[in-house]
């Protein structure tokens, strides 16, 4: 029989209850665990273990998934409940981080003898809750046995990028830069059409089909023309977090900055005219005429 790993997810936020569902969906024993513990409640309704303890919630499980909104909060939990890990536990570091953050998660698994996967996830809150996230992993070999079934439950597929941590994540930031950029591109493709005096939604229509076009440039261009950005798929401040994270890599790998420089300026702009918690498509709120704020 295929085996099947029983699973801790530290982290209840949109990502980590989507990637719950998705796990059980899969027939995996799950657990779950919130420094909120109303905002994990809830998924006890759809099968899951909540745990009122860190320790409780990794007491026995095969794999530990940290789904958490920075490095600081991982680090924090992890400090706590490495040492209440079973002999055996593997922990699937899935928090967007950087690649020097991942550096620091990794070397707090070391002394604890904790086999450590690099494995961040590219998709936003419908392909979390649909188990069509695409994986991006990196980690030991010998181990990856026990996270496959994991990976699958929650993705529709699994890259492997090596075998040490770093290069998952190094990726996952050259994928959220492409999301930065397409997002922000469409909403200011939008605003020019406007400010021209044409319907905005005809932008869409004539790259509909094209070259140019995408499933994504659609999703989010719509949300923007019909300003549907309050429930997000993914946080505008979860993205300026992670902008920020590739401006500081690109400066450490010395690729040019000017993009991104923008692109933390147009976020940072939507952010502070109070759309942090709206989905990303709020950006458009940077490209509006000074009159129109």
């Amino acid at each position: 029989m295929p085996f099947t790993p029983s699973v801790a997810l530290l982290g209840t936020g949109t990502m980590g209850v989507g990637m719950a569902h998705s796990l059980l969906r899969a027939g995996l024993p799950v657990t779950v665990w919130n420094r909120h513990p109303e905002k994990a409640a809830p998924l006890a309704g759809d099968g899951a273990t909540v745990a009122e303890s860190l320790e409780e919630a990794v007491r026995g499980a095969h794999v530990v998934v940290s789904m958490l909104f920075d490095e600081a909060s991982v680090a924090e939990v992890m400090e706590r409940a490495l040492p209440a890990f079973d002999a055996g536990t593997v922990w699937v570091q899935s928090s967007t981080v950087g690649r020097d953050g991942i550096a620091r998660l990794a070397a707090l698994a070391k002394p604890h003898g904790v086999p450590f996967y690099d494995a961040p996830v590219v998709g936003t809150k419908q392909p979390a809750e649909t188990g069509k996230l695409t994986v991006l992993a990196s980690g030991p070999a010998v181990t990856r046995d026990v996270v496959q079934p994991v990976f699958d439950a929650i993705g529709g597929k699994t890259v492997w990028l090596g075998d040490e941590a770093g290069p998952a994540s190094a990726m996952k930031l050259v994928a959220n830069s492409w999301v930065g950029t397409i997002t922000a591109g469409t909403a200011f493709a939008i605003a020019q059409a406007a400010a021209f005096g044409l319907q905005p939604s005809q932008f869409l229509e004539t790259v509909s089909g094209g070259a140019a076009d995408s499933p994504y440039l659609q999703t989010k261009g719509a949300a923007i023309v019909e300003n549907r950005t309050e429930d997000p798929q993914f946080a505008l401040d979860g993205l300026l977090k992670d902008l920020r994270l590739i401006r500081d890599a690109d400066r450490a790998a010395n690729v040019p900055t000017t993009l991104i420089d923008a692109l933390v300026d147009l976020y940072a702009d939507a952010s502070e005219q109070g759309f942090g918690g709206h989905d990303i498509a709020a950006v458009g709120a940077a490209f509006r005429p000074d009159d129109e704020e």
